[in-house]
């Protein structure tokens, strides 16, 4: 099964309202008891708040690695990897102008962020990545419908 069909099964894992609500808002947990709620409505948004939760580094797959863009010397096997959350993006103009966004813990404690396309565009080398690296979706029950 491809990285794409892996996704859909943990979202078809949600109740449907929920799933409206990731897709549409991108909803990420608050840090503290006094934080507000915060949606997420565009990549750039989710970004900065996983860099704020120390998500720091960027990553792109080649030759079968994932490679750390702040250390170009540093590269990851699939089991060296788990993508704690995904976030997946509809462009606001054409909802097939799909991304995807991976925030990874590395075997090594490194934190940081992989974006690719998703669907026909995604990115094959990532693909074939990913469909061997642990993925998990976080889920917020209390998410408003």
């Amino acid at each position: 099964m491809n990285t794409a069909g892996r996704l859909d099964q943990h979202f078809n894992a949600c109740h449907s309202a929920c799933r409206i609500v990731y897709l549409k808002f991108i909803y990420m947990e608050p840090s503290s008891a006094n934080d507000r709620l915060t949606y997420m409505t565009d990549m750039e948004k989710c970004i900065k708040r996983l860099e704020s939760e120390g998500y720091t580094d960027q990553y792109r797959v080649e030759n079968k690695r994932m490679i750390s863009m702040e250390n170009k010397g540093k590269k990851y096997k699939p089991e060296e990897v788990v993508a704690v959350n995904f976030f997946r993006f509809e462009g606001i103009s054409n909802p097939d102008d799909m991304s995807i966004l991976y925030a990874i813990e590395t075997s090594d404690g490194r934190k940081g962020t992989l974006v690719d396309a998703y669907g026909v565009y995604s990115d094959e080398n990532t693909g074939e990545f990913f469909q061997s690296v642990e993925i998990h979706k976080k889920v917020n029950k209390n998410t408003p419908s």
